[in-house]
């Protein structure tokens, strides 16, 4: 009863106000696009002002099919609110009304948008009156396509100059609006070229409505295609710009034959040395590889693994050119390519003039040593391990014993480490003996003992060494060492002597001469002893004969007894001589009474 009460009162206004010629104002504002994502919910806001209160305004909602014509999907007036039915958007349509004072904003929300909605929306607001105004909005719907797939071919490609021939395949699938594919080779875009590039483009429209694109590209190859990267873009429309996705990069094998051949020395990385291991190898600028054969100067084929020729040991015999060639499938000519082998050398060294010198000391010795090499030497003299001289001339001014042993020269060639050769030659030093001076010729020694005396002689020929004591040959032993001749003797010391020691060659002789002082021995010792010990002897006799005669401890002269009660175990005797003689006291024990003796 309430709600036909209110409707009567509008309608009453409604007339009321058309009859005295009222029209209000009514002003509408859209936007003229929204974006949304395919499935996701679409907001078009339409924004109103007037002059009348909201209770006096009429709202409709219409779209616009493809061919242009109005369809109502939303009526609503002070007194109802209808969703259209038997409409594509029947149960998928919100409408939220936000009145404010003179204006406000009535939102169209769409949801869980389709490709099909992807149309003109109009918001039409008027009053009860003429007044009235309408706007449009675009809803504009979007899917991301899939990411693309590159195919490319697998087998090889033989260049040719002909025509283009396919490189490989791009797909793009579900997007929306149609997305669209680019292809680039090695980041530079390729487009359509007659007789050089050719891209052809398919479009298909899935039972969703969505479009998948597919994209194929031939290329007239070329040899430089050879390991280039080709790879399709996919550009798409999403919500306020554009997207883009990338493929993986594919590589195609572009086969052509060689028409350059190029060989050279793989190892080792240096000069090359006899001894050496060397490897050869050999590449064409073909694709791929083909098999070559290799040759030497006098032209006779070498086997080889993998294009890789193998030389070992190799001595300046092998010196020269090498060759490797291919056969070009087309013209049948041989594609050769060739490098020069150079094996450095360094021939064994050699001394002269001899490698046995024998040389009277004080002269002078130049002894040379020489290396063939085809390289820069360096030269060193050693001996014994120590380094005497650089150069390939040794130079021995006034050689002496010394100077004699073996001398190696060693040459090496800097530039090449392991690159060395050696020699060597012994010296012999012909001279009179020589003998090595002991610490002291000068000696003492006590008589009867026996003193071992040494001497050391060198010269060549080695000497003969003897011992002569007081003109006579002394028995002596010797021993022949690699410093001369080592020989000793014994001597028994009774006397002052001088002991000679003479070494001799056919040179000439030398002597040294030891002088020995006899000193006191053990027999005059023991002898003193004696007489020491018979001395002592008659000096006790001696002493004992006075005791006995009363001559000493007061046996003799005046003598006063002053006797005196003692004890039975004590008795104190006084004797008392003249002033010639000394006072004794005697303590005796036992019972007896002392008187003149």
């Amino acid at each position: 009863m309430a709600l036909r009460t209110k409707t009567a009162l509008l309608v009453g206004l409604f007339f009321l106000l058309h009859t005295w010629g009222v029209k209000a104002q009514v002003k509408v504002e859209m936007e003229d696009r929204v974006e949304v994502t395919l499935g996701t919910a679409a907001e078009i806001p339409c924004l109103y002002t007037t002059d009348v209160g909201f209770g006096g305004l009429i709202i409709e909602w219409f779209y616009l099919d493809p061919a242009g014509k109005r369809h109502r999907i939303y009526f609503q007036d002070p007194t109802m609110r209808i969703e259209e039915t038997n409409s594509q958007f029947t149960g998928r349509i919100k409408v939220d009304v936000t009145p404010s004072q003179g204006s406000g904003q009535v939102l169209l929300r769409v949801l869980e948008t389709r490709l099909g909605d992807e149309l003109d929306f109009i918001c039409l607001v008027k009053s009860l009156t003429d007044g009235n105004d309408q706007g449009k909005t675009q809803l504009r719907v979007f899917e991301k396509p899939a990411h693309p797939i590159i195919k490319s071919v697998d087998e090889d490609i033989w260049f040719n100059n002909e025509e283009p021939v396919k490189i490989g395949s791009c797909e793009a699938k579900n997007g929306y609006p149609r997305p669209s594919i680019t292809w680039y080779k090695d980041n530079t875009p390729l487009s359509n070229v007659p007789n050089e590039v050719s891209v052809l483009s398919k479009e298909t429209t899935e039972s969703s409505g969505l479009f998948s694109v597919e994209s194929e590209l031939s290329l007239k190859v070329v040899k430089e295609d050879q390991g280039s990267e080709f790879y399709c873009e996919v550009n798409y429309q999403i919500i306020g710009g554009f997207g883009m996705l990338e493929s993986e990069k594919k590589k195609i094998r572009v086969r052509y034959p060689s028409d350059e051949v190029n060989l050279w020395v793989k190892s080792p990385k240096r000069d090359i040395k006899e001894g050496d291991t060397v490897e050869f190898e050999c590449l064409g600028n073909g694709n791929p590889q083909p098999l070559f054969t290799f040759r030497n100067r006098e032209m006779v084929e070498l086997n080889a693994i993998n294009n890789v020729l193998e030389l070992r040991n190799v001595s300046r015999l092998d010196s020269g050119l090498y060759e490797c060639f291919t056969t070009d499938i087309e013209t049948f000519e041989e594609v050769v390519g060739n490098t020069t082998l150079f094996v450095n050398y360094l021939e064994p060294a050699d001394v002269s003039p001899e490698e046995t010198l024998t040389l009277s000391q004080g002269a002078d010795l130049n002894q040379s040593c020489n290396a063939l090499s085809s390289l820069k030497t360096h030269t060193v003299w050693m001996k014994n391990g120590v380094k005497v001289a650089t150069g390939n001339i040794l130079s021995l001014r006034d050689v002496v014993y010394d100077m004699a042993g073996t001398y190696e020269c060693m040459v090496t060639v800097p530039q090449l480490v392991g690159m060395e050769t050696s020699a060597a030659f012994q010296l012999i030093v012909e001279g009179s003996p020589e003998i090595s001076e002991p610490q002291s010729t000068s000696l003492e020694q006590a008589v009867e003992s026996t003193v071992v005396l040494t001497c050391r002689a060198r010269g060549n020929p080695t000497p003969t060494i003897t011992w002569r004591s007081a003109g006579s040959l002394v028995d002596s032993q010797s021993n022949v060492t690699e410093d001369g001749v080592l020989s000793w003797v014994n001597v028994k010391v009774s006397s002052d002597l001088n002991v000679s020691c003479n070494a001799s060659n056919t040179n000439g002789n030398v002597e040294t001469l030891y002088s020995i002082k006899a000193t006191g021995g053990s027999g005059v010792i023991i002898a003193v002893l004696i007489i020491c010990l018979l001395l002592l002897a008659i000096l006790g006799s001696v002493l004992y004969f006075l005791y006995k005669k009363g001559k000493i401890c007061g046996r003799s002269g005046k003598q006063d007894l002053t006797k005196e009660k003692t004890s039975r175990d004590n008795i104190v005797v006084e004797m008392k001589s003249d002033n010639t003689e000394e006072a004794v006291l005697l303590a005796v024990n036992g019972d007896k009474t002392s008187g003149d003796q």
